[in-house]
């Protein structure tokens, strides 16, 4: 559970990186040959990667975290990775099925 939740907690990072990097994309305009926000194309493809598949990451450990607490069985995750987590997914909700 404490490497899944570190995983989660990454992918949500990525997640947040590729979002900042669509905004920035989709809403300034730039001037040169290299039209990237970075100039390594394999970074910015792998935080958009590892930030899209967040969503199932998120709700796969969420669903475990809630399972752990219905069966009153001690987590062993810091609290403040699952109210990132909770905040992150919320943040992706929005992003994927409101914007």
């Amino acid at each position: 559970m404490r490497f899944f939740s570190k995983l989660a907690v990454l992918c949500n990072f990525c997640f947040l990186v590729a979002v900042v990097m669509w905004y920035l994309e989709f809403h300034k305009k730039y001037t040169g040959a290299n039209e990237k926000v970075f100039a390594l194309p394999w970074l910015e493809s792998t935080f958009v990667i590892l930030g899209y598949g967040a969503i199932i990451v998120n709700v796969l450990f969420l669903l475990i975290c809630f399972i752990f607490t219905a069966f009153k069985m001690q987590l062993k995750v810091a609290t403040w990775m699952i109210v990132f987590s909770i905040l992150a997914f919320a943040g992706q909700v929005y992003f994927f099925f409101f914007n």
